[in-house]
């Protein structure tokens, strides 16, 4: 994907979302146009979070297994995981504030 960000599929997908750094996921695919807006902002999140959070991005038409198991039903949906664990879970495009303000929690350590 982009610079900053990870690709993960369902053969790396659990041992990703496993790290003690938060890790967003970006539920995404090819066809969604407010997934494609998320790109640049997800970008720079992941650029300027380096160490506090890692941000990947998981195709749902070539992993729909993954997706079905974490029950998303519309993209885009962010989901972060910490140590396994589902911490915190936004649907629908944001601008990059807006993702500021919703992860400050697991940015500002």
């Amino acid at each position: 994907m982009g610079q900053n960000t990870m690709t993960v599929t369902e053969g790396d997908f659990e041992a990703t979302i496993q790290s003690d750094i938060p890790t967003l996921v970006d539920f995404w695919a090819e066809w969604c146009g407010p997934c494609k807006m998320m790109n640049g902002p997800l970008e720079e999140l992941a650029a300027e979070n380096e160490g506090k959070l890692n941000v990947a991005k998981l195709n749902i038409d070539e992993n729909p297994a993954i997706a079905s198991a974490h029950s998303v039903m519309s993209i885009p949906t962010m989901i972060v995981f910490q140590n396994g664990e589902e911490k915190r879970r936004l649907i629908g495009a944001r601008s990059k504030a807006q993702l500021v303000s919703e992860l400050s929690e697991f940015t500002n350590k």
